[in-house]
């Protein structure tokens, strides 16, 4: 049985005690395709220090954080540029927009976005989407694009059935399933029943948004697992098939 973590923050400063040693139990645990997004160009030479240290497990994103926009994001984006003219990534992210913590950048937002999928299409690579508050905001410049075929994940999907409708109308898009699933009342629930499991991918966002029994604590990519139990709970079906059929979901939009 292979699982696959379609987004995982391995870089961040809370595994620095232990990253290895995590990664490690998560691969034995057959958690073994973990990609991760990148943040802004401080995230950069952690991420390419874990990828260098399980080059067949761990696969590097490249973008600009919508938390990581502010007036300077123009120089930001020449270095996703640079990095991208450089070496091969797995895609573009994690790209979007975020209303929650802050609005003061939502036109520099906006426009980082744009250029970043713009940049998906010009390197031909799938994206990734963060759409914090900003359902809406993300789907009227996503659906921009929807004629350029460019595949892409709604990180962290927590909407509604009529949102998740919406994205899968796209045509290349799946929806990003994480911890929020197993969370009471959250509604995901009643979404993930609703749809086709061929329209989804499992992820963590570890270090955030821990799954129950974890909630509030650090997330961490063997959480996967109760992602995918919770998924299989719901459509009565086998774990085996939840992770055969999101890992090849994955493997759709990745390439790999």
């Amino acid at each position: 049985m292979i699982l696959t973590d379609t987004h995982t923050h391995l870089y961040s400063k809370e595994f620095d005690s232990n990253r290895i040693d995590l990664i490690q139990k998560a691969i034995d645990s057959g958690i073994t395709r973990l990609f991760m997004p990148n943040v802004d160009s401080e995230s950069i030479p952690g991420m390419f220090q874990v990828e260098k240290q399980f080059p067949s497990n761990c696969f590097a994103m490249m973008g600009l954080h919508p938390c990581s926009v502010n007036a300077k994001y123009q120089q930001e984006l020449q270095v996703v540029e640079y990095w991208l003219s450089k070496r091969k990534f797995v895609a573009i992210g994690e790209i979007g927009i975020d209303l929650y913590w802050d609005k003061t950048f939502f036109e520099q937002q906006q426009d980082a976005f744009r250029i970043q999928i713009q940049l998906a299409k010009k390197y031909n690579l799938p994206y990734v989407i963060h759409s914090r508050n900003s359902f809406d905001e993300v789907f009227e410049i996503v659906n921009e694009f929807k004629n350029d075929n460019i595949k892409a994940i709604f990180h962290c999907f927590s909407g509604n059935i009529e949102q998740a409708e919406k994205v899968i109308g796209l045509g290349n898009f799946k929806l990003g399933i994480g911890g929020v699933v197993t969370f009471k009342n959250s509604g995901l629930d009643k979404v993930v029943e609703a749809i086709d499991l061929k329209h989804m991918v499992l992820e963590t966002d570890a270090p955030y948004l821990a799954p129950i029994p974890h909630r509030g604590k650090t997330n961490n990519p063997e959480y996967l697992i109760l992602i995918a139990k919770k998924i299989a709970e719901i459509k009565n079906i086998s774990l085996e098939e939840v992770a055969e059929v999101t890992t090849q979901n994955s493997k759709e939009v990745f390439g790999i």
